[in-house]
């Protein structure tokens, strides 16, 4: 007689397991009960149905009862409530939600997937209208159906969690005004504080309001909109309300018919997925799993797992015995621009569990590319790795735009196979430009985390550098191995300057006693420095995990702010009003796809030429030039007037000159009416009460910039120029000092009939005659690696050389010609490009005098 299983639940867990039931055995009766409409459905793509990015409500319905007659023959009834079970008769009480009727429903084998529910908490007023969670079709539709009838404007999300941010992005892009509360002091719990930190950024670059900190007193209903008062009484109003607070297993069914449950209420099971009961097992949300990392019984709540738990359970009712060792956590989520993905333990976890970084784990923060740098459309990643002292993987987190999820999976693979970070640097990946680069960013966390358990290298974290310049400032140095033109836009205070080419001459300067802390802008230079520092007898020497792109995001706000909330007037805060005598006209200019510091200088040179007190709107794609052009901004005596982003686009808006002082109060942080407010965001507010490592003001007396270009090639006369233009761009006078090989950067690429002595002739007949003829120093192989420069060069919209040169000049800068070298190579005045000034290493030096940087190239 064929055997007959029941299953309790549909979606991840039960239809799954129904599905896989049929495959493995044609005549077995199988009954699926499901207390709702909705056999199988999509739950993940439920928030981008309410954003309008899927667009058919059809496409989130996997299955239906009729499909799974007609294809699997499955007997599935929806609104069939399980009211009990009774284990030693094998039956289990149903109850018609449609009918009211009653009938029992034996088995030989039952499956439990009854999942888990969203957590609603009894706040007062939380039943309010306007008021929902999301958790199914059902729920789904009355968010749909609320904002199609009332076109709520505003939206609050209550809770960080991987729903909640989904939620806030699709509100956000259904244009609504949305504000996210958390009670934590980060949202999304999987990650660590500091990677938290580039959501918490990006969040709020689209205008997405973020109050963390802080949970829900009581909602009031009022006129329409609900009003949440918060614990620390703050109010936030709005008239659509999300509850994504948490969750709990759905195991009362469970409990009553005396099943093992743990402390949470989630059932215990044994390997085979059995519960406490031999013939009813157990799957998905509902149930307790071991962590594969701690070996810890513990919940997680992931479809992944579900669906895999399902299928061994179905094997195992049909005669198998496998096992389903457990989970590890592994999730990724979407948060507007970002992507965040995390596997295994976070530091927090390793922190409540008594291990001490140093002693019991360590880790490793780097940010890497998506692909080949050359490549275009390369967004940075930045990616965590725990492990032990013998190099066993504990865990791993990875924020960036693009292909996150397959540096975690990868990872996650390795730890499944208990790999270490050893395996880590020796994996061999697919590469290609567009995919990756030939040492993947994966591969490079194995490397960096060798160094480390080689004792080549130590870190420290943004965090850590602020314990230790506030315990011992006197004892530390913090040591800038940036160039002059990055140190301009940024640098931590109180910093020592070495840019990492003039480190190993100027060692002596160092004090081998203080603690040295190197840093630049994402960390490979400060290894580098580190490694000389360290192979010169200094023995305590860090480098700042992560650069000072890390580090700005870790300090992109001051905690503890409660500036005003909005309030219907306020929805769309507006710059301030320009004066009376400037001009109205907004001003457009898209730098969309130039890397840095081209941006800069494109602002640089527009707002030359626009009259004062008008306006520029600039978008672009370097991610860094939203923070770049602040410090721009208050080193050039313009006003930032608004920062967003929209999709990969910076968009800001700059008022040339300097405005008032009530409407640099009102407008000249995009972030002045909003509960994310610090000074830290805003560069006109007082910075007194921040803290060392917040940003720090640049407004020094204008200094010069003088660099000398002995050497003609093509790599280095570019580096020459770029430093140049960047100086400029930032108002500072530069001299540009040519001699011996430097002066065929100048020279004209045509030839020029000039009488010389058979010597110049020869002289002129064997230099590179102009720009177009310049090689590398390295890599030239006949010329090949000058093209491939070039090409990529252009296909990442890098100004050429003879752009650089042009735009140098219309900033400004002195090129000036050595006319002792000019002399001795032959090259007289006719052969120079226009507008090169001829001089003696006399007006150099002059010039060099009233400069605080001199580069030799």
């Amino acid at each position: 007689m064929p055997k007959k299983t029941v299953i309790i639940g549909g979606v991840a867990g039960g239809a799954t397991a129904a599905a896989r039931l049929r495959r493995r055995d044609e005549n077995m009766e199988i009954v699926v009960l499901e207390k709702g409409d909705y056999i199988s459905f999509a739950n993940c793509g439920l928030p981008y149905y309410i954003g309008d990015v899927i667009k058919s409500r059809d496409a989130l319905l996997l299955q239906t009862p009729e499909a799974m007659k007609k294809k699997f023959n499955i007997d599935v009834r929806t609104k069939a409530e399980a009211a009990a079970i009774d284990p030693k008769e094998h039956k289990v009480l149903v109850r018609s939600l449609s009918t009211g009727e009653e009938y029992e429903e034996t088995y030989d084998s039952l499956i439990l997937a009854t999942g888990s529910s969203p957590l609603k908490p009894p706040i007062p007023g939380i039943d309010g209208q306007g008021i929902f969670t999301l958790w199914n079709i059902p729920d789904t539709d009355n968010i749909k159906h609320y904002m199609e009838q009332h076109h709520p404007g505003r939206a609050a999300v209550i809770g960080g969690g991987f729903i909640g941010l989904e939620m806030a992005e699709n509100l956000h892009r259904a244009g609504l005004d949305v504000t996210i509360i958390e009670m934590q002091n980060q949202v999304m719990a999987p990650l660590d504080y500091e990677m938290a930190q580039l959501l918490h950024e990006n969040i709020r670059m689209n205008n997405t309001r973020l109050i963390l900190e802080d949970g829900v007193d009581h909602f009031e209903t009022q006129n329409g909109s609900t009003k949440i008062h918060l614990k620390s009484g703050r109010t936030v109003e709005a008239e659509l309300v999300l509850l994504s607070i948490g969750v709990r297993p759905n195991s009362a069914l469970a409990k009553d018919a005396g099943l093992a449950l743990n402390a949470r209420g989630g059932i215990q099971v044994d390997a085979c997925l059995r519960t406490s009961e031999p013939d009813i097992y157990a799957v998905g949300d509902v149930i307790e799993v071991n962590h594969l990392v701690t070996g810890e019984k513990t919940m997680i709540p992931l479809a992944g797992p579900a669906n895999k738990q399902a299928r061994i359970c179905a094997d195992n009712i049909t005669g198998s015995q496998k096992t389903y060792e457990g989970s590890m956590g592994t999730s990724v989520a979407q948060v507007f621009d970002l992507t965040a993905a995390t596997v295994g333990l976070n530091e927090k976890a390793l922190l409540a569990s008594g291990r001490k970084k140093g002693t019991d784990y360590e880790t490793v923060v780097i940010n890497q590319k998506s692909h080949a740098g050359y490549y275009p459309q390369a967004t940075p990643i930045t990616l965590k790795l725990l492990f032990d002292k013998e190099g066993k993987i504990l865990g791993a987190q990875a924020v960036g735009q693009d292909k996150v999820d397959k540096r975690i999976d990868t990872i996650a693979t390795v730890m499944s196979m208990q790999g270490t970070t050893e395996n880590l640097a020796k994996l061999e990946l697919a590469y290609a430009p567009p995919f990756s680069s030939a040492k993947d960013p994966v591969n490079m966390l194995g490397f960096v985390a060798e160094n480390i358990r080689n004792n080549m290298v130590s870190f420290v974290t943004p965090a850590e550098l602020d314990l230790l310049l506030q315990a011992e400032h006197e004892g530390v140095t913090v040591l800038d191995v940036t160039e002059e033109a990055e140190r301009m836009v940024f640098s931590i205070p109180g910093s020592v300057h070495m840019p990492l080419g003039t480190l190993r001459s100027r060692l002596r300067e160092l004090n081998p006693d203080k603690r040295i802390v190197a840093y630049c802008s994402i960390g490979v230079r400060s290894y580098n420095a580190a490694r000389i520092l360290m192979q010169s007898g200094f023995q305590k020497v860090s480098v700042l995990a992560g650069g000072t792109s890390f580090y700005k995001t870790y300090h992109h706000t001051a905690s503890g702010e409660t500036p005003p909330v909005f309030t219907s007037a306020e929805k769309s805060p507006a710059a301030p009003e320009p004066a009376k005598d400037s001009p109205q006209k907004l001003q457009i200019l898209d730098c969309s796809g130039l890397q840095c510091p081209g941006p800069i200088m494109k602002v640089n040179e527009t707002l030359k030429k626009m009259p004062e007190g008008s306006r520029l709107q600039v978008s672009a794609t370097d991610m860094g030039f939203a923070r770049d052009i602040d410090a721009w901004c208050r080193r050039t005596g313009n006003t930032l007037l608004s920062t967003e982003r929209q999709g990969r686009e910076n968009i800001v808006t700059i008022q040339k000159g300097t405005a008032s002082s009530s409407a640099v109060d009102a407008a000249s942080c995009p972030s002045h009416n909003r509960d994310d407010l610090s000074a830290a965001s805003c560069p006109s507010h007082n910075r007194d009460d921040l803290s060392a490592a917040s940003w720090p003001s640049h407004d020094r007396d204008d200094q010069g910039k003088t660099i000398i270009v002995f050497d003609g090639d093509l790599d280095k006369v570019l580096a020459s120029f770029i430093i140049a233009n960047g100086a400029a761009a930032m108002g500072r006078p530069v001299t540009m000092f040519f001699t011996f090989w430097g002066l065929n950067a100048l020279r004209k690429p045509e030839k020029v009939h000039v009488k010389k002595p058979f010597i110049e002739k020869m002289f002129g007949f064997m230099m590179p005659r102009g720009t177009t003829k310049l090689k590398l120093s390295k890599m030239n192989m006949m010329g090949m690696g000058t093209k491939m420069m070039k090409k990529v060069m252009k296909s990442k919209n890098v100004s050429s050389l003879e752009e650089l040169i042009r735009q140098a000049q219309e900033n400004g800068v002195k090129l000036v010609a050595c006319t002792m070298s000019m002399d001795v190579m032959g090259i007289t005045p006719e052969e120079l490009i226009d507008g090169v000034e001829l001089a003696g290493v006399a007006s150099y030096l002059g010039d060099a005098e009233q400069s605080n940087v001199n580069l030799f190239v």
